[in-house]
């Protein structure tokens, strides 16, 4: 069988396509596959337009792995690609036309993600644990055009008890946007610490910017009461998300792993057996620390005090 050879398309470079990034190569390496890596900076016509670019290009590759930026999960291009005899991989988002394209078994067609809305389901769950009593949470979401925030949203709704309310920001997926979306936010008179309860934000990342953004508050006692607070995060990688847990800078994460390790043995599969693999592939996703932990030390909290 000749070499493979695969393109991947990724939204950043934040910690967590990074690791898409290198489990990747690794995966891509241990398998004999070739792969080139391309980031889109957080530009979806920039995305489009370099995915369109290699269909179109006279040397193909064998397949096509891509996060995208826009909820349509760009359909149009995707339909080229298999008509192009391209095999078409969406990574960490469900789209809903991968069905119109898996009618030849020797183009793969299919999705491997994390269950997104699962995700904010167990959110809801890490902030009912967090705060028994209730409480407002300030909610860092994803970009408004990304489905991965909006179905995280619309989990934690599902979870959510009535007597915690949210107060939302929306951040691209970086530290660095985050930090500035917070800072311009407590600009406001009414950002004050005593009425949030916790900070929850859609990525570890995020997390961070947040509190990179409470740390330079220039109100020094306001910026202590800030960084009390309780913060989660998703991701959680061994060597941010959990290890922040461990360290007392979040309070929890969600452990959601990298797709693309899956998403290329998935693809070789299929293309060594010339069958279409299962449409869509949902990972494995865990609390850190897992809820009943969570809910041990709001116990102990509730007693010390």
């Amino acid at each position: 069988m000749k070499k493979l050879h695969v393109v991947i398309s990724l939204p950043n470079q934040n910690s967590y396509h990074q690791e898409q990034a290198v489990t990747a190569r690794t995966t891509a390496q241990e398998l004999g596959v070739d792969v080139k890596i391309l980031h889109a900076e957080d530009d979806p016509i920039k995305q489009s337009q370099q995915i369109l670019d290699i269909v179109q290009s006279r040397e193909k590759p064998d397949a096509i792995l891509f996060e995208p930026l826009t909820s349509t999960g760009l359909v149009r291009v995707g339909e080229a690609a298999v008509a192009s005899g391209i095999g078409w991989v969406v990574l960490n988002s469900d789209v809903d036309y991968l069905d119109r394209l898996r009618t030849n078994p020797k183009v793969p067609a299919f999705a491997v993600t994390r269950d997104h809305t699962e995700i904010g389901r167990m959110q809801g769950q890490q902030f009912a644990a967090l705060l028994p009593n209730g409480g407002t949470v300030l909610y860092i979401q994803g970009p408004p055009t990304s489905s991965a925030a909006s179905q995280r949203t619309m989990g934690l709704e599902m979870t959510r008890p009535a007597n915690i309310k949210i107060k939302a920001l929306k951040s691209q997926w970086a530290e660095g946007d985050a930090q500035k979306v917070v800072t311009t936010w407590l600009h406001l008179s009414t950002s004050k610490a005593s009425t949030i309860q916790l900070v929850g934000c859609q990525y570890d990342g995020i997390a961070m910017g947040a509190r990179k953004a409470f740390q330079a508050h220039t109100d020094k006692a306001e910026s202590g009461n800030w960084l009390h607070l309780p913060f989660t995060g998703v991701d959680g990688l061994p060597s941010e998300g959990q290890a922040w847990v461990n360290q007392g800078i979040l309070a929890a994460t969600v452990i959601a792993p990298s797709t693309t390790p899956t998403a290329i043995k998935m693809l070789v599969r299929a293309i060594e057996s010339g069958a279409q693999p299962p449409e869509r592939t949902f990972l494995e996703m865990k609390s850190y620390p897992s809820l009943d932990e969570l809910r041990r030390k709001a116990s102990q909290r509730a007693v010390k005090n």
